[in-house]
């Protein structure tokens, strides 16, 4: 039936979640990377003007495992909290991803015990988007990378921080796209500090109210994140 019509919607949601996202899978006459945010209430669905806010509106502080990155869909950034929770394993360790893909947190996984020597792979891991919200970019690589030692570590995470930087293989923190977004983003939430990668700051040419710290590997971060 796809194939017969001019443009395919889905709308997605969390069966526990109040919040829709409408999404253009299919559209001849627009384009399909755009996203709009809805809430459901009483007189129906009402959009959200600002999804950051949203996502970030019960978050905790000081916990732990938890970390805030710029996600960006379309051209819409979206300030997001990643939870992690690291823990020992009776048997057998299990690996769990929800709003992720499993195969990336394997892979984070796989760099923080060959390429930053911290023996995790016996532990049971969970790692979660609060608020229902799927990331398949991997600008939120970083974050995800440091949630999960700030967890095994059991030491928090700055909350006026927001993270974001790929992960290479080799430890490296690759650059992303739509950086001048994600950091208006951040600077309109009233957040002070972000950590992006060195070869996106180096071509920065706008400046805001936010104290950038770039790197090029995924060591210096664990420097800069807990000292």
């Amino acid at each position: 039936m796809e194939h017969l019509v001019d443009t395919v919607l889905y709308l997605e949601g969390e069966r526990y979640h109040t919040y829709r996202i409408l999404r253009a899978a299919k559209n001849r006459f627009g384009p399909t990377s755009e996203i709009g945010v809805f809430e459901m209430r009483e007189a129906g669905l009402v959009e959200i003007t600002n999804p950051s806010e949203l996502f970030l509106s019960q978050r905790s502080s000081g916990v732990p495992g938890s970390v805030v990155v710029a996600s960006v869909e379309g051209t819409r950034p979206i300030l997001v909290e990643i939870q992690a929770l690291v823990s020992g394993s009776g048997g057998i360790p299990r690996r769990n991803a929800t709003g992720v893909e499993l195969n990336r947190l394997l892979l984070l996984l796989a760099v923080i015990e060959n390429r930053l020597g911290l023996h995790v792979q016996d532990q049971d891991v969970h790692v979660n988007v609060a608020g229902g919200l799927k990331i398949d970019e991997p600008a939120a690589d970083l974050g995800i990378l440091l949630a999960l030692i700030s967890s095994f570590r059991r030491k928090n995470i700055s909350d006026e921080l927001v993270i974001m930087g790929e992960v290479g293989l080799g430890g490296e923190i690759r650059g992303i796209t739509q950086l001048e977004t994600r950091l208006r983003e951040a600077a309109n939430l009233g957040f002070s500090q972000c950590l992006l990668p060195q070869r996106n700051l180096d071509k920065l040419s706008i400046k805001l109210k936010l104290d950038l710290i770039g790197v090029n590997l995924a060591a210096e971060a664990l420097d800069v994140v807990f000292g």
